[in-house]
């Protein structure tokens, strides 16, 4: 028993090992893989402040100013409906009360 016990111990530290070399392999790779070493690659898009307080953004190249302000103002103005979001809700108000209503028959037949 002590010899199988011994076995079984050696061979779970073995698998443990391989197992975090294994991630350690992985993680190398995906790093090379992402590029984080090759300074020729450009970042897709960053965000700055201007020194007058405005956001500019880069896009592939492509500057933008952004005005919050101005965009805060449109998107209350268009008053976005999401239909998924709505039936969403809906369809969660009302498995709550189902379930609301099931736990209290529930209750009542058994206390």
């Amino acid at each position: 028993m002590a010899k199988f016990m011994m076995k079984s111990l050696l061979l779970s530290v073995v698998l443990l090992f391989g197992v975090l070399l294994g991630m350690q392999t992985a993680q190398q790779g995906l790093i090379k893989m992402k590029g984080y070493d090759d300074p020729s690659i450009q970042q897709v898009f960053t965000v700055s402040k201007t020194s007058e307080g405005e956001v500019e953004a880069d896009v592939m190249g492509n500057k933008r100013v952004v005005d919050l302000e101005e965009k805060q103002k449109l998107l209350e103005e268009r008053k976005a409906f999401n239909f998924f979001s709505s039936i969403g809700k809906s369809l969660a108000n009302g498995i709550q009360a189902v379930m609301q209503k099931a736990v209290e028959a529930f209750h009542n037949l058994f206390v």
